[in-house]
C-alpha cells in the first residue's frame, strides 16, 4: 500500500495534499479513488488538474492527491472543508497540504484498564469503533490494553472521546460517594435519636473534614504542558489558595481541586477549575507531538539524541520534553515541535527529507 514514502520518491510533496474522512466501506478502493479524482478537478471545490490520487493507504479513510500544479494544491488545502458527491453521502472530507508535516498516521496504545472489566472495555471499543470508524483497533489484551492507529484528527477524536468518558464516570462515582456519605451520615444521626441525644445536647458532629472540591480530567500530555509550562496553573492555585492532587493514568490525569479553608471562598474551586479547563481546551487543538524513538537503538545513539535535546532545549523554552526508557516525547506547537526534532536529526548526522 502507499504511504508517505511514496511521495517523498516521487519528488512531488509541493503539489500534494492528504484527504481524510473518506466514507469506508460504501465503495470500492477504484471508485472511491475516482470520486476523488472528479472532486478535486472541479473548478468548483477551487481544484484542478489532478496527476494522481494514491488509494487505498496504510491509514483508512485517507488518500493521497497529487496536482499537477503547486497551487492548485495549495488553493483546496485553504478551504477549511469539503464534502465528497452525494452518492458519497456528503462525505466531509479534511484536506491538509503535505508540507504542513501533518500527521498522517499515529500508533497509540491506550490503557483501558481503569474503565473496569473486560466486558465493560470490550463494549467501550465496540462503541469507540463506531464513533471513529477510520481507525484500526487491535484485539483486547488481558491487562486492558489495546493498540491504536489512525490518522492525527481520528486519533484526537477518539482522545476526546475517552476524557468525556472518563469524566461522566468519575462523575457518577462521586455522586454515588455522596450519596453514601448522604446516607451514612442520616443513619449516624437515627442512631443518636434512638439513643436519647437531642439537637440541643451538648454533643456536636463538628464541621465537615473536608472543604469544597472539585474533579478535572485532562488528555496527560495537556496536563504536562499546562504544569510545567504555562504559568497560569501553579499562578491559579496560588492566588485562590487551592490544593491540588494529580493522578496520572496513562493518557489520562485527574485533578483533584480543593479549598483547604472549609466555607471560606467556596466559588474559588470552581473558577479555577474554569480557568484550567478554558487552557487545556486551546492546548488539546493546538499542542502537536513529535516523538524520537530510542528503543532498538545502540547506547551511543541514544546518547546522541539525549545530548542534542539538551543543546536544543535552552533555545526552544516552550516545547516540552519528556524523557522515558523507550523514547522522548517533544510537546509544542506545532512549527517548535517539528523544527525540533528536524535539528535534534541534523545535530546527530541524520539527513532530513
Amino acid at each position: 500500500m502507499a504511504s508517505f514514502s511514496n511521495v517523498k520518491e516521487s519528488k512531488s510533496w509541493e503539489r500534494t495534499v492528504i484527504v481524510a474522512g473518506l466514507p469506508v466501506g460504501l465503495f470500492s478502493d477504484q471508485l472511491l479513488a475516482t470520486l476523488v479524482k472528479s472532486h478535486f478537478q472541479d473548478v468548483k471545490n477551487e481544484g484542478g488538474d489532478v496527476e494522481d490520487v494514491i488509494y487505498p493507504t496504510r491509514t483508512k479513510g485517507v488518500a493521497y492527491v497529487i496536482f499537477k500544479e503547486k497551487k492548485d494544491a495549495e488553493n483546496v488545502s485553504k478551504q477549511k472543508t469539503h464534502h465528497l458527491a452525494k452518492r458519497a453521502g456528503c462525505a466531509r472530507l479534511t484536506v491538509s497540504h503535505f508540507s504542513d508535516k501533518v500527521f498522517n498516521s499515529v500508533s497509540a496504545i491506550l490503557d483501558l484498564s481503569v474503565f473496569g472489566s473486560k466486558v465493560f472495555l470490550e463494549n467501550l471499543i465496540t462503541d469507540l469503533q463506531k464513533m471513529v470508524p477510520t481507525l484500526s483497533f487491535s484485539r483486547l489484551e488481558p491487562n486492558g490494553r489495546v493498540s491504536v492507529e489512525g490518522s492525527f484528527l481520528a486519533i484526537r477524536k477518539l482522545k476526546e472521546s475517552l476524557l468525556l468518558k472518563a469524566s461522566s464516570l468519575l462523575e457518577r462515582n462521586r455522586n454515588f460517594v455522596s450519596e453514601g456519605r448522604d446516607r451514612d451520615r442520616q443513619s449516624f444521626q437515627k442512631r443518636l435519636s434512638r439513643s436519647g441525644d437531642s439537637p440541643g445536647s451538648p454533643r456536636t458532629l463538628g464541621p465537615e473534614v473536608t472543604g469544597h472540591e472539585e474533579t478535572l480530567v485532562l488528555d496527560t500530555d495537556v496536563f504536562l504542558y499546562l504544569k510545567q509550562k504555562c504559568r497560569v496553573y501553579e499562578r491559579s492555585l496560588s492566588k485562590f489558595h487551592i490544593l491540588s492532587g494529580e493522578r496520572v493514568d496513562g493518557d489520562i490525569t485527574t485533578i483533584s481541586l480543593k479549598n483547604p479553608q472549609v466555607g471560606l471562598y467556596p466559588n474559588n474551586v470552581k473558577h479555577v477549575k474554569k480557568i484550567l479547563e478554558k487552557w487545556s481546551h486551546v492546548l488539546q487543538y493546538k499542542l502537536r507531538k513529535e516523538t524520537l524513538l530510542l528503543e532498538g537503538k545502540k547506547k551511543t545513539e541514544k546518547r546522541n539524541i539525549e545530548w542534542a535535546c539538551e543543546q536544543l532545549q535552552p533555545r526552544y523554552l516552550r516545547v516540552l520534553i519528556n524523557s522515558y526508557k523507550t523514547h522522548i516525547d517533544i510537546i509544542g506547537f506545532s512549527s517548535d515541535t517539528y523544527l525540533f526534532k528536524k535539528q535534534v536529526m541534523e545535530l546527530i548526522g541524520h539527513k532530513v527529507s
